[in-house]
């Protein structure tokens, strides 16, 4: 009796170690889970396998038919290790489809004055000549190597880092932003979002748009997508939700994937006045990690599954992201290209702004009136965007 007592209290001291062990190795699985892009997977994942164990644990010191606790430990960790071998795998799948985002081109291989550049040039020397009181300027990444052009046109010769200078590109919501702020003299954007515009009125700012040219807003699918035409009215459906299955519009029965950008970003602007004051559904989310935070869920970056559906800017989609692997839709039969455009026959025609908001720098003007010159136009039309004058 004395050493069934005594062995009881053996197993209840090493059981504590254990459970006082696997407790602190488990918080630290959760301190590193929380700082894991996937912590929303192990973290509960750590959870329930500490659980068990300690519940195993237990058993163990009780006595509990010994061959059935070893059998159902081994059986637990084993599904365990199944299931995260399972969402790895599937993560894999995931990281190997290809995502598009307006981050991903390399805005160095537009920068001004740069060897071997891709902008576009004039045949001949610019009209317009800036050596001080250079207007500084932001944008949308899909313009940048259109207000690129310019500025090698028109701006004194020097380094002009696009994430540092006179000549920055900080993507639509920001530019809007420091504009408002009076940080730059003058943006190329898509038209301000009703954010914007109330985010202006309550600084006592008043933006002044220019039109300089016009871009097609365009939506994509996985190339293999059967669909390759799709209704104005089809788009707006999609988007609200109201058709949620490809087989709806022609195409295999697969739930779509609707992706969106984030909020005041040029793109989601066009979206949401296409929509016509439809109701948008929420996008699909990522989780990003947040440090200590844990995780937050922000609209996910379009990705290329057989069932998604995207949409973008005509010039930045075909030029600045080549990708065989999708395919533009034409709209109400209408394909997106550069007659199209001029005539408004394409649907989806957005209006390239410069905007000012009342810079004292004389040349900010200056820029935007030779801007409309036939040189200036010359280069938007070589860029690849539609000018707004022949």
């Amino acid at each position: 009796m004395g050493n069934g007592r005594l062995n009881l209290w053996i197993r209840i001291l090493i059981g504590i170690i254990a459970i006082i062990a696997l407790l602190y190795v488990g918080f630290i699985g959760l301190v590193f889970a929380a700082f894991n892009v996937n912590g929303n997977f192990y973290a509960p994942m750590i959870a329930v396998i500490v659980l068990g164990l300690i519940i195993a644990i237990i058993l163990w010191i009780f006595n509990f038919r010994p061959k059935v606790l070893k059998f159902g430990v081994l059986t637990f960790l084993a599904l365990c290790g199944l299931i995260i071998i399972g969402f790895e795998i599937n993560q894999a799948y995931h990281r190997s489809v290809i995502t598009i985002k307006e981050e991903e081109p390399d805005l160095r291989e537009y920068q001004p004055f740069e060897v071997g550049n891709k902008i576009a040039r004039l045949p001949e020397q610019a009209t317009l000549r800036l050596e001080a009181d250079l207007p500084r300027i932001d944008g949308a990444t899909a313009l940048y190597p259109l207000y690129a052009a310019f500025v090698e046109a028109t701006y004194v010769k020097k380094e002009y880092d696009f994430r540092d200078s006179e000549v920055t590109c900080t993507k639509t919501s920001n530019a809007y932003s420091r504009l408002i702020n009076g940080e730059v003299d003058l943006i190329f954007v898509a038209g301000p979002s009703q954010q914007q515009l109330e985010e202006a009125k309550s600084k006592g700012i008043e933006l002044q748009l220019t039109p300089i040219g016009y871009e097609a807003f365009v939506f994509f699918v996985n190339s293999k997508n059967r669909v390759a035409d799709l209704s104005v009215d089809q788009i707006q459906a999609i988007y609200s939700g109201a058709i949620a299955n490809w087989k709806e519009v022609g195409g295999r029965n697969e739930q779509i994937r609707a992706f969106q950008r984030p909020e005041n970003s040029g793109s989601q602007t066009m979206l949401q006045r296409i929509m016509e004051g439809k109701t948008l559904m929420s996008p699909p989310k990522e989780n990003v990690v947040a440090g200590m935070g844990g995780i937050i869920a922000r609209t996910a970056n379009y990705k290329n599954y057989r069932n998604a559906i995207g949409y973008s800017f005509l010039y930045f989609a075909t030029k600045m992201v080549k990708n065989n692997e999708i395919k533009l839709l034409k709209i109400n039969g209408i394909n997106p290209g550069r007659q199209t455009i001029r005539n408004k026959a394409y649907p989806f025609t957005a209006t390239i702004y410069a905007v000012t908001a009342g810079s004292p720098n004389p040349n900010a003007q200056k820029l935007i009136d030779w801007i409309l010159s036939p040189q200036g136009q010359y280069l938007i039309a070589e860029t690849g965007y539609t000018p707004i004058n022949e």
